[in-house]
């Protein structure tokens, strides 16, 4: 398994209580894990990486 290196993200808050919430729900070690979980399935699927990226979603606009 490979080391991981600690970066700093700006999040809304309400995006850090849901990372919070994945964690705890899937038991989980903490928000960062649940992060690099959504990015990993990002890097796995590729093939829907427009269907992420393309969309325009403003939740706190």
């Amino acid at each position: 398994m490979s080391k991981n290196t600690p970066y700093t993200i700006e999040l809304k808050e309400k995006q850090h209580k849901y990372l919070e919430a994945m964690a705890k729900k899937y038991d989980l070690d903490d928000a960062s894990k649940a992060a690099r979980v959504l990015i990993n399935f990002a890097i796995d699927t590729a093939d829907s990486e427009s269907d992420i990226f393309d969309e325009i979603r403003c939740l706190d606009c």
